[in-house]
Formats: C-alpha cells, structure tokens, sequence
C-alpha cells in the first residue's frame, strides 16, 4: 500500500491509501474466509472493521450458552478446519477461538475501529473508493463481507416505547441470571428466541414466547446424526420435496404434532423454505420440552405494548417485566454502498445463490448466501479464483495519479 494524497492538499484533505489487493469489508467470518483464500494465491488485501476484534457479532452480541447449531464439519472455514479436540457443537468461546487461530495462522490482519462510511466505483478512473471516518481506500476490487446479520431487527410495535420495565434485544442478551423470577416477554421464535427461553427458564423466569407466524421446529438430530447432515445426504439422492416431507415425517414421530403446541408449521418443507427465503428451521435443544411442560408459554402475535405489559391478538393482557426482542438482524450495506444496484433496498445480492458473489466492475459479495457458513466458504473460494486470474494483469497496471 502507498500514500496518494497530494502534498498541497495533506493539511486538509483525507489520506488517500491505494490497496493493492482488494479491499474486504468486514472481520467476520466472511472477511476472514475470503482474505485467507486470496493469501493462498498470494494476493495481499486489507480488512477494515468497524469494531476492535474480528468476529465482532460473536464476540459482542451473543449470548453465553450459544452452541453451533450445525455439527463443526458443516460451519468450518476454507483451508482450515476445527480442531480434532473439539466437540461436534462447538461453544461460543471455541468457535471465537477457531477464529482468532484461523486468523493467526494466515497472518490476517484487519484494521479496526474503521467504519465504512461510504463506498463507491470510480468510473473515470475506474477503481472502488471507501472511505472511513479518517481514511480513503482505493482498490481495484472491493468486496462486501458484512454479510446478512450486521444490525439487529427492531421492529415497529405499537406502544412499544411506553414500556417501563427493561427492553433489549438479544444483542444484548448474555445471560437468564439478569432475568432470575422475572416474567419475561420474548418476541421471535427462531433459534435464538428458543434458546433464550429455555436459558430463562433455568433462571427460574416465566418465559411467554411470541408466534406470530408459522415455524418449522425439529430435532437438533436425528438417528443419532445431525438433521442437517442427514438432510443434506439425503439430498444426494432423493429431491428436495421428498426430502422434506421424510424429515417432517421424523419430526412427527418423536416430538409429536407442534401445532397442538401453538407452532403451526408452514406448508412449504423447511430445507425448501430455507433456500426460497433463507428462513432457518429451528433445530431443538432442550426448548418443546419446556413448552409442552408448560414452563414455557406460547402466545399469538402482540397487539401491542403497554406500561406494564402487552397486549395479543387472542384478546390477553399480561404483565411482564422485562422484554426481549428476538427478532434477529438485517444487512446494513444500503447505508454506504452508493450507487450500486446490485444489492436490493434489504441489501441483499438481486442476483440469486449461487451466483450472488459477484457484480461488475471488480464487486464481490460473500456471506449473502442464506446457506450459513457453508456458503460463506464457497463464496470465498469462488472470489480469491476469480480475482487469481486477474492479478498478474492487474499488476503491471500502471496507477493514474488520482486528483481531489
């Protein structure tokens, strides 16, 4: 990397730093894969993180009894994968660990406490700017690896902001102790929803778990072999439809019918409603049990928030102490991605999986899949290829002098 900033301008103007590598933004996981993929090929590239770690969603804005949900085969990074010693479902602490290994053991890098305020294609001198709060990058190619979970969903309930106990989402969850004897109200029934009602649950809280829509819940395994493993095999030789329909089948018979429940089941399977609209099955770890015990109560949809409580749909008032917001997170990239219609107004790549890793004019996306790690490394891999084949030529590009 070299300065480009013009002498008669370094008093005032923003440092300009030319990237001779692409420029990746985000020190996740996806940031991780992909600069470790193009380090395989000798390709340089700089990281700029937001935060000061990598894996900053892990790091900061999980909860403390989080487990992957996958077996660790099915969430490892490219070229390098779990230890042997760890267990099938690593813990968070593992899985930051792998994380801070992988990233020592390609020599990564990022730059942190650099948010990206803007990003966009210089067409008359055709290379990306991006530009942080104290520094302007430049580069040839310029991937996007904040992925699909970079801000958290705070929906819009009527009444919401007259509540009076405490309000978080589960950004800010860590633990049930905080909650000990509480009646507690959790908005969202996916993973995370579930997980924090059950951990709520061994904190001697009254947890009311909101369904407002249809879910697929099933078992974290099956015969002994993770659900998704077992699906995925059978994927290789049956169709997706009959696939479903055996794994529901499953389901049925050894947690029983969940509508009785109040988790009404949508009419589209789950492996085909997951790659149609990316919504992930819960995979159960201990929550029906509490639900059918009675520990955990399913509630319809919220009406709306009052002082003291909320009111549903089914007519029900109840108090409550506290309320979580399990409502999972969104892509952040229409904020700074400027002039770019790749991504749609959600800041999810137009172009469908599997050819959403890259756009025009040297853009690349990884982590946008809807396919969880899995995705994420083939994306990776798939960019450091194509960026391979066109490094020794871009390499004896002369550099323009950039003007300001």
């Amino acid at each position: 990397m070299g300065s480009c900033k013009q002498k008669e301008q370094e008093a005032t103007a923003t440092k300009c730093v030319w990237v001779h590598g692409p420029i990746i933004v985000g020190a996740g996981p996806s940031g991780l894969a992909v600069a470790a993929c193009l380090s395989e090929h000798g390709i340089p590239s700089v990281i700029l993180e937001r935060s000061d770690c990598i894996a900053s969603l892990w790091q900061q804005k999980t909860y403390d009894r989080l487990k992957l949900h996958l077996p660790k085969q099915f969430c490892a990074l490219p070229l390098l994968g779990f230890p042997d010693d760890f267990p099938k479902y690593p813990t968070k602490e593992q899985f930051i660990s792998y994380m801070e290994s992988y990233a020592a053991h390609f020599s990564i890098h990022p730059r942190f406490n650099q948010t990206v305020q803007s990003a966009e294609f210089d067409s008359s001198y055709r290379f990306w700017r991006v530009r942080t709060q104290n520094l302007e990058y430049i580069s040839r190619w310029f991937i996007v690896a904040t992925g699909e979970n970079a801000e958290p969903v705070r929906p819009e309930i009527v009444g919401i902001n007259s509540f009076q106990g405490d309000l978080i989402h589960t950004s800010a969850y860590k633990s049930g102790s905080r909650f000990a004897n509480q009646r507690v109200l959790i908005v969202g029934c996916g993973n995370s929803g579930m997980e924090v009602s059950l951990d709520l649950c061994r904190h001697n809280a009254t947890p009311h778990l909101v369904v407002r829509n249809t879910v697929h819940v099933l078992p974290r395994e099956m015969f002994g072999i993770s659900t998704f493993g077992f699906a995925m095999a059978l994927l290789k030789w049956f169709p997706l439809r009959i696939v479903d329909k055996f794994l529901l089948v499953v389901a049925n018979f050894t947690m029983g019918k969940t509508d009785q429940l109040g988790l009404h089941r949508p009419k589209t399977g789950p492996i085909e409603l997951k790659n149609v609209t990316g919504k992930t099955p819960v995979l159960d770890v201990g929550a029906l049990s509490q639900i059918k015990s009675g520990k955990i109560k399913v509630m319809e949809g919220v009406k709306e928030i009052t002082r003291n409580g909320a009111k549903f749909m089914d007519g029900q008032e109840k108090e409550f102490d506290s309320i979580i917001l399990a409502t999972g997170y969104k892509s952040n990239v229409p904020t700074w991605l400027k002039d770019c219609d790749f991504f749609t107004k959600d800041g999810m790549p137009k172009t469908p999986f599997p050819n959403s890793w890259k756009g025009e004019n040297g853009l690349y996306t990884v982590g946008f899949t809807r396919r969880g790690l899995l995705g994420t490394a083939s994306d990776a891999v798939k960019i450091a290829n194509d960026i391979a084949d066109q490094w020794r030529t871009a390499r004896l590009i002369v550099i323009p002098r950039l003007s300001y």
